[in-house]
């Protein structure tokens, strides 16, 4: 019987370690164009009215007090509060805007609230946002089937922030937190001791959350496997319910405040395949399952219940439940998906406003998928989330022949079988747990964009 533990094969994983896209959509948002226009974004919108159902809801918050050296986010790095002002009052013109076009009975079964920091916000500034996208649209907070949830830094709450949060209907956190070492906490300028992230889990778990997610980091400076054991032990004992244990990208030609970390520090590659055996066996052992990517969570959790089930999904929270979902994105730089169209924000904070204050959508980039893109997303999204595919069900879907229409793709998957890494027949492909760390090599081979060689640099290592 496999286990957990045989997701783990250091020289295959050398061997493909490449650069390719997260697929936290498909294509990659790195092919986004400005060629979308408001038109194809409100076809999109008329096309998902008609079929009705649940939404959704991603809203972004782009402030942080103080900045992370290895964070790729879209952020605005402040510590006047009151700049949140303006913000808020867009976020709440832009849902007025949107909530035209989609009407105001749409429900939002899902609810997101990510950053830069959402606690950046003062209580009053939430409690005003909330309003807001209830004026606008249906949120059923006490309804069991939803999942709102929010992005938390222990570091900028008081002892009110969490019970509040409740409060207002969030029953899901996300925590911050990527290493417990205090040498790396400061090589990355994110200083937070062990008793501030214990004490909000404490304050969650007293509050009634449903669901609480830690994230971690590795491949940091100063990391080593026993520095990174600690941290691990640490977690371990706090029992999140669900863990991302994400590989630093060390990007700096993208994102400067990359260039305060000093490479010298950063583990070898070697190194980084030890941690990441690390975290392997030790959350294995731990009771948690594998659900891909850089995602673990206990059996009961709702993404392991949601993988068992079929209704797993990945979007650009990473993995999620709730399939059915159309994703509206709110806020600078945010990224929804409405029927076949993928839509994006402006990312500058100020033209986001100015924009919406004058009664504009205000999108920057986005892209309509084609049939073929609809199809790939199909395969890919499959395999990320099911780590399978059955060829019936996709020839039923699309009208047409598997083996024919992917006959260049399954040849290329050849030599992934031959390594073990997924095996394929007349009914199928199915990803043994030896190849699940590399599932992305898998879906790159039935991604037409991957080799578009504007976009190569803008990736970062598939393990």
């Amino acid at each position: 019987m496999t286990t957990t533990r045989d997701l783990f094969d250091a020289e295959l994983i050398g061997r493909y370690a490449l650069d390719g896209p997260r697929y936290t959509s498909y294509p990659s948002a790195a092919l986004f164009n400005s060629s979308l226009g408001v038109d194809a974004y409100q076809g999109a919108i008329q096309r998902s009215n008609a079929h009705g159902g649940d939404l959704s809801l991603y809203v972004h918050i782009p402030f942080c007090d103080t900045v992370c050296f290895y964070c790729g986010c879209n952020k605005v790095i402040t510590k006047n509060r009151n700049r949140a002002d303006s913000y808020v009052e867009a976020l709440g013109q832009e849902l007025a805007l949107q909530s035209t076009l989609f009407g105001q009975g749409r429900r939002i079964r899902q609810l997101h609230w990510g950053g830069g920091t959402p606690t950046f916000l003062c209580q009053l500034q939430i409690m005003q946002l909330m309003n807001s996208i209830g004026e606008h649209f249906m949120l059923t907070p006490d309804w069991d089937d939803v999942e709102y949830s929010i992005e938390i830094d222990p570091r900028a709450i008081d002892d009110s922030t969490i019970a509040a949060l409740r409060e207002r209907g969030f029953n899901r956190l996300s925590l911050g937190v990527q290493d417990v070492d205090p040498l790396v906490q400061q090589a990355v300028n994110r200083v937070q001791p062990r008793e501030m992230t214990a004490n909000a889990i404490r304050q969650a778990r007293e509050s009634g959350y449903k669901s609480i997610s830690v994230d971690l980091i590795y491949g940091l400076p100063h990391q080593t496997v026993a520095s990174y054991a600690r941290t691990l032990d640490t977690i371990i004992d706090l029992a999140p319910d669900r863990l991302s244990v994400f590989a630093y990208s060390h990007l700096p030609h993208l994102f400067k405040m990359q260039r305060q970390i000093d490479s010298n520090a950063l583990p070898s590659p070697a190194q980084r395949l030890a941690i990441l055996q690390l975290v392997i066996e030790r959350l294995s052992d731990a009771g948690y399952v594998y659900i891909g990517m850089d995602h673990f969570a206990r059996p009961d959790d709702e993404l392991a219940i949601a993988q068992r089930n079929g209704t797993l999904h990945r979007n650009f929270q990473g993995y999620s439940t709730h399939a059915d979902c159309d994703v509206l994105g709110i806020g600078a730089s945010s990224i929804g998906r409405i029927n076949d169209v993928y839509a994006q924000n402006e990312k500058d904070v100020e033209r986001y406003e100015a924009r919406v204050r004058r009664g504009e959508l205000p999108l920057s980039r986005g892209w309509r998928l084609s049939t073929d893109d609809q199809l790939r997303q199909d395969v890919i999204g499959q395999l990320m989330c099911a780590f399978s595919v059955r060829f019936a069900q996709v020839e039923a879907t699309y009208g047409i022949r598997f083996s024919s229409y992917f006959e260049q793709e399954l040849e290329r998957l050849r030599a992934l079988q031959a390594d073990g890494l997924v095996s394929v027949d007349d009914e199928g492909i199915v990803v043994p747990m030896r190849g699940r760390l590399l599932i992305r090599n898998i879906c790159m081979t039935f991604d037409r964009y991957v080799e578009t060689s504007s976009i190569a640099m803008q990736y970062s290592k598939t393990v």
